[in-house]
Parts: C-alpha cells; structure tokens; sequence
C-alpha cells in the first residue's frame, strides 16, 4: 500500500490525546540499585510489590530477536483480546466507522465491535472456507477502518491463500489484521515477515496456544512503529503484569520444547484425523493447520451430547455460517487423544 499514513485513519481524539505517564515511564534503570520512592507502593519486598515494567522491555527484547523486528514494533496484551479491543479504540469512531470480518471466524471480532459501537459488515467465506476478495472490496466504504483475517482460521482451521490477503493489502486503505494465533502448527510463513513491505499491516499472536501459557493471558501484537506508537498511547500503563513477563519470559527462552510440544500435537492431529475418517457418521474432515480438526458429522447435537456423557468436552460450530453438524476436535495428549479415539468407535 504506497503512500499509506496512519494518522489519518486515526481517532482524532486520539491523535490529540496526551496519554498517562506513570512513574516507571520517567527514567530507565542503567542496572544500579535504586531506591523508589515515586510510585506509591509497599516498600516491603514480596516479589511482586512493585509495579511491573510497563513496556515488557525484557521480553520484547527476546521476541524482537526471534522475529527479526524492532521492539519498537511489538505491543503486549492481557490477552489478545485487549490487543484486538486497542485496535478497535485506536482507529474506529464509535457510532460511524465500520470493520469487515469474514464469518465463520473468530467470534470475539464482532463482541468487540459491539462493544466499541463500531458496524461489523461480515463477509462470508467461500465454500471452500477462502476469503471472497472481490466481494469485500465491493463492501468497503469511506467509513472502512479495518479487514480483521484469522489465518489459520478458526473454526475451520484453514490457512488462506497468500494471492488474496496481498491483494486486500494492496487494495484497501485502511489495515488488514491478521490473527495468527495458530500459526506455530502451520508450514506456512508469518505476515510478520512483510510488515515491511505492508506498513497497513498488524499482524496478532499469543502464546495461549503452541506455548501453552493460557492462563497468563498474553497477546502480542506486530505492526509498523508508527501503529504500535498510536496503540501505547492508550494502552493501560502497567496491562501486563510482573507474574506473566517473568513466565513468557522463560517460556520463550526454552523455544526447543515449544517445538517439540508442537510436533507431538502434530504428530496426535494425524493420528485423530485418521481415526475420524474411519468413523461412519463423520462425513467430511476440513484440511486444518491448526491444533484443532473441524468434523463434519450426520447429527452435531446428538454426537456433541454423547461424549459429553462420557466426560468430553468438544465444540459444536453447527450455528456458525457454514458449519451445519460440524464438531470441532482439539488436539489433546496421546493418553487423551486414545480415550478419545475408544470412545467415538464405541458411540452408535
């Protein structure tokens, strides 16, 4: 996208906003021992008395050098939800501009459309769950601020073709987001790679999925220093907490078990997968680069109801677009993967 300027697709109350400096903001330690007095805090150490850094500068540091970028190109979350949801407060004027999402997809898009008064124009895949590109640049307006894309997709677990994302990129005047939140189990290349060439690019990960650190909540967002200037100026001050930096921090250090982790799950999503196809019910198997299979089956709710009796828990996306009687699968250990296995050839 030649000629692109961010600050034009942003809030004007946020372009004048003057955002809040705290005290850990004011200066950066050279290391020495300091003595804080500035913020207000209990002086009695706990481990966690005082507040956290509020720009993660050691964590961003490890995931600049991973992802060969600019720290000044990263934001952190709690969550990527609060990623998504700065987007939104960032470039979209409650009550006037409109986003474009492409159902069935990641559902908390539209929440948070709802939540900031901003128009979802959905735009439903293809049937063979692609993106309809000419049909979306068809739907953009004057009041169009952002394309979201979740590539692996969920629910359906597809990667989507490179041909049509560059043409939105190169077409549309706003930004394109991609959530690659399952990315890790893909052959396929991050966007992150062509933020260069993209400044209307952002591109969202998290470590909730191939990392396993759900239950810390962190998202991370890459995208132009330009964008991610405009996010940190209405980002909370201290959004990531001390307990979750330190936990990322040597989650990410130890890259060598993420890896083999995800080679296992990839190793049990064949093995799931060729189970299912054996199964008479199921009826069509969607290809899938994530840690999750989407099933079609002859009857979603009553298959959904008889491993929920026998203590499985899955997900029926039946009342999503184009997803009658499917059952979604995630990958679980080899000990889950074979109850689970016993337990759909067992069900009539």
């Amino acid at each position: 996208m030649e000629g692109f300027n961010v600050n034009t697709l942003v809030r004007e109350s946020v372009r004048k906003l003057q955002p809040y400096s705290s005290a850990r903001d004011e200066y950066v330690s050279d290391g020495s021992d300091m003595i804080f007095l500035d913020a207000n805090e209990n002086p009695f150490d706990s481990g966690v008395n005082r507040y956290p850094d509020p720009y993660q500068r050691s964590l961003k540091s490890l995931l600049a050098e991973q992802k060969a970028v600019s720290e000044n190109q990263i934001l952190l979350g709690n969550g990527s939800d609060e990623v998504l949801d700065l987007i939104y407060r960032a470039f979209c004027e409650p009550n006037k501009d409109n986003i474009i999402t492409l159902p069935p997809t990641y559902g908390m898009y539209k929440v948070l459309s709802g939540i900031n008064s901003v128009e979802n124009k959905e735009v439903l895949l293809t049937t063979d769950f692609e993106p309809n590109v000419d049909e979306i640049l068809k739907v953009v307006d004057a009041n169009t601020k952002l394309i979201f894309i979740c590539s692996p997709n969920n629910p359906t677990g597809n990667s989507f073709k490179n041909d049509g994302i560059k043409r939105l990129l190169d077409s549309f005047k706003g930004i394109v987001v991609i959530d690659e939140a399952y990315i890790d189990f893909s052959k396929d290349q991050s966007w992150i790679s062509q933020l260069k060439k993209y400044p209307n690019l952002i591109v969202t990960q998290t470590l909730s999925k191939a990392y396993g650190l759900a239950g810390i909540r962190l998202g991370i967002c890459y995208a132009s220093e330009e964008i991610i200037g405009v996010l940190n100026k209405i980002k909370p001050p201290y959004n990531v907490n001390q307990l979750t930096q330190q936990r990322a921090l040597q989650r990410v250090l130890n890259q060598d078990l993420v890896n083999q982790e995800v080679q296992q799950i990839l190793d049990e999503r064949t093995e799931l997968m060729k189970a299912l196809d054996s199964l008479e019910f199921v009826i069509k198997l969607y290809p899938t680069d994530a840690n999750f299979v989407l099933a079609k089956v002859d009857d979603a709710n009553k298959r959904y109801q008889q491993l929920l009796e026998k203590q499985v828990v899955v997900r029926n996306r039946s009342t999503q677009p184009l997803c009658e009687n499917t059952l979604r699968f995630t990958v679980g250990t080899p000990e889950e993967n074979k109850k689970l296995i016993a337990i759909l050839k067992a069900i009539q």
